[in-house]
């Protein structure tokens, strides 16, 4: 073991996940430099490391210190003390303000901003604002630290850090040591398996109830993202064993526990709710449940999801009993001369199943429209909201992103918004929506578009702020995959039975004459799609992944945009079917930046992880963030990267620029290459979509028609055609657990 003491000269490498670095450092007493690589979480250039470690010889690297432990201390000497304060430590803080304090206070500047940092109102441009958040960063820099050299202690990711210092504040270590399994629930990135690491390395016993009743949630949750709203007692159960290897007694017991107390929920035979609050039919309270009374087909919720269910079924049967604002007069109405006229006046001709569906819209209080691409949705939709309109009445349209409300403003004639927006999300009112029950939305109809999107929570919000008088018109594509989130509300409800339903089937002339509207219609009817003499659809064998990648990247830099015009950051869309792999979502994204946006000369960038954020950048919000009012799915580009200030502003497709903190940029992914599912809502100009046989199980008709009904002048597919066939071939659909078909009364 050797000592090693000197100055952080650089650091060329460091990883969020472990805190691993490579470095250069000058010792003391010397004037050249030495490699320094181990797990230094937290260090920064003009430190002064104290460390203890061994020299070894790099095959390729040379001479380097292995670090084993390392401690820091306060720079030294002035360059130190300035090199450090400027090397974007305090948020607000460059190399310029840097060099200013240490001008004003030289040696004695950490010792100032530590003891009596109001001084610094000494140090000329610097305000007293200024100074209060140099004070608030220089505070919140010392915790994380400590937080990310206590993480590194119990062996974590060192990355969390920044996101646990913001949940838990000067409490973060506390809670990390004393309820681990809090970081599960509370910390966003931060799963069940990271928790149980830590409460291992605290020394948690594996039996511990906490620990079991953590994983119970962890697997309803884990369920929850996969698209189910609850699992069956028995399911839930082997899961969680699976997941905990602890004995299925104790699991069954924890789960009766959590029942009991009404932090798990269940739904028993005949539509009782669980809980010690909930009473039978005859008013009397009911007992606990068992798992004994808990049979195989008895659901277990996590109880925001059971609330969301049990509200969007009780909106709906609401809605439709109550009266109606509209319903009265179109009842009335000569519908045959209405149609004429449109057609005579506006040319707008509608066969009989639109006619069918407009009436339906203007006469029924909740009612359902569904069809593929070119079946006329869109001018169904447009004469619906005209002719409310032109009695006075108010329409409002919505759909789930921003993508899918631009284009049904375009498709209606009439303002759109997303939902989040039309129910006014408010961050400083408790983080809720301002529209709901007790501040409903000023409508006579409700239009929501694309509502195979409609997740079960986002549904349950927007049914609270729908007036009683309403028309409700749900609006989407059945075949299309379901939403990402938890719930398959538009299958519910046409499941159901419940609500009055128009599906359009025929493709009309303007249509017709398109190559993706007949593909999309092919593949839906199990059809191989033409892949010969059409302008707008190809098929470009590639033999295996990394040969269908690189095709990929050749399509999308060069040939698509030489043969057709298109710009390839901004028109063109790769669509994968999976995440992993050569051909998945992740690789396809960095070839894809490496072509089309490479590193250069004065074109600024911040590394998170394994991406590298770089200016122009097309990139993707990964979560809703109510605080910076953007939502999953919501895609823009990289117009500005700040570093003193440690922001990255992105310019989102609605004109919006949100600037995200560098602690949140975990938020945010490139979006070169998207998953089929996170394409959901959007229109491109050109798809271009990579499918081979390793995409096994996710080679699904809806997944494929999803992806081609989201190209507006051109698919492009690259790959095997056994997998294009498989594709077609597969009709299996994962099924979802939900009950909202049955709260509806299916049968």
């Amino acid at each position: 073991m050797h000592t090693l003491e000197g100055t952080l000269d650089r650091i060329t490498f460091q990883s969020d996940d472990d805190g691993y670095t490579v470095g250069r450092l000058t010792p003391v007493g010397k004037r050249f430099q030495v490699t320094i690589v181990g797990k230094l979480a937290g260090v920064r250039p003009g430190e002064q490391l104290l460390l203890e470690g061994e020299w070894q010889e790099h095959r390729d690297h040379g001479r380097q210190f292995a670090v084993i432990t390392c401690r820091t201390l306060m720079p030294a000497t002035i360059d130190g003390i300035r090199r450090y304060l400027g090397s974007g430590l305090i948020k607000g803080v460059g190399p310029t303000t840097a060099r200013k304090i240490v001008d004003t206070f030289g040696k004695d500047t950490i010792e100032v901003i530590e003891r009596d940092p109001d001084r610094l109102t000494e140090v000329p441009g610097l305000g007293r604002r200024k100074v209060e958040l140099i004070k608030a960063a220089w505070r919140a820099q010392q915790r994380i630290k400590e937080v990310m050299l206590f993480l590194q202690e119990v062996g974590l990711p060192t990355g969390m850090a920044v996101r646990i210092y913001k949940q838990y504040g000067d409490a973060a270590i506390q809670v990390v040591r004393d309820e681990p399994y809090r970081l599960a629930d509370e910390v966003y990135g931060i799963g069940f398996l990271t928790a149980d690491r830590i409460a291992a390395a605290l020394g948690l016993a594996p039996d511990d109830p906490r620990r079991v009743a953590a994983g119970l949630r962890h697997a309803l949750g884990a369920a929850s993202e996969d698209g189910h709203c609850f699992l069956p007692a028995d399911e839930l159960v082997r899961r969680a064993r699976a997941l905990l290897g602890v004995a299925p007694t104790l699991v069954q017991e924890v789960l009766e526990k959590l029942l009991a107390a009404g932090e798990l929920e269940t739904r028993r035979p005949g539509g009782q709710e669980n809980g010690g609050q909930r009473v039978h039919p005859d008013g009397q309270p009911s007992a606990p449940p068992t798992l004994a009374s808990l049979a195989s087909s008895n659901p277990v919720y996590l109880k925001p999801l059971a609330m969301a269910e049990t509200g969007v079924a009780a909106a709906i049967l609401r809605q439709q009993r109550s009266p109606s604002s509209m319903a009265g007069f179109y009842r009335q109405v000569r519908w045959e001369q209405v149609f004429a006229h449109l057609a005579e006046r506006h040319g707008m001709h509608l066969a009989e199943r639109q006619q069918a569906a407009v009436r339906m819209a203007l006469t029924k209080k909740v009612s359902v429209l569904t069809g593929g691409p070119g079946t006329g949705k869109t001018t169904t939709l447009r004469t619906v909201v005209q002719l409310a309109l032109a009695r006075g009445y108010r329409p409002l349209l919505a759909s789930p992103t921003g993508r899918a409300a631009k284009r049904l403003s375009e498709a209606a004639g009439h303002e759109a918004k997303t939902i989040h927006r039309l129910l006014e999300y408010a961050p400083g009112a408790g983080g809720s929506f301002r529209r709901s029950s007790d501040r409903p939305l000023e409508c006579d109809l409700l239009v929501v578009d694309e509502v195979s999107m409609l997740d079960l929570l986002l549904a349950n919000h927007l049914l609270k702020a729908l007036p009683p008088r309403a028309h409700l018109l749900l609006v989407g594509d059945a075949d299309q995959l379901p939403s990402v989130g938890p719930g398959s509300v538009l299958h519910d409800i046409l499941r159901s039975g419940a609500v009055p339903s128009v599906h359009l089937d025929q493709i009309f002339r303007q249509a017709s004459g398109s190559g993706i509207a007949r593909n999309a219609h092919r593949i839906n009817c199990g059809e191989l799609p033409e892949l010969h003499g059409l302008d707008d659809f190809f098929f470009f064998p590639a033999a295996d992944a990394d040969a269908c990648a690189a095709r990929v990247v050749e399509l999308v830099a060069e040939r698509i945009p030489r043969r057709f015009g298109l710009d390839p950051r901004r028109d063109i869309q790769v669509l994968s079917p999976t995440h992993k792999g050569a051909a998945g979502v992740a690789n396809l994204n960095r070839l894809l930046q490496e072509a089309l946006n490479p590193p250069a000369p004065g074109r600024p960038e911040r590394s998170f992880g394994a991406t590298s954020f770089r200016l122009g950048d097309r990139v993707i919000q990964q979560r809703n963030n109510y605080e910076l009012d953007v939502y999953n799915g919501d895609v823009g580009t990289i117009a500005a990267i700040d570093h003193t200030e440690q922001l990255l502003t992105v310019r989102f497709e609605d004109g919006r620029e949100v600037a995200y903190d560098f602690g949140l940029l975990d938020e945010l992914a490139l979006a070169y290459a998207l998953s089929v599912h996170k394409s959901q809502g959007g229109e491109y100009p050109a798809i271009v979509l990579p499918l081979l046989l390793q995409h096994g199980g996710l080679l699904q008709r809806n997944l494929l028609y999803t992806a081609v009904t989201r190209a507006r002048r051109l698919v492009v597919i690259s790959g095997d055609r056994r997998a294009l066939a498989a594709a077609v071939a597969s009709e299996r659909i994962q099924t979802r657990f939900t009950g909202l078909a049955e709260r509806l009364g299916a049968r």
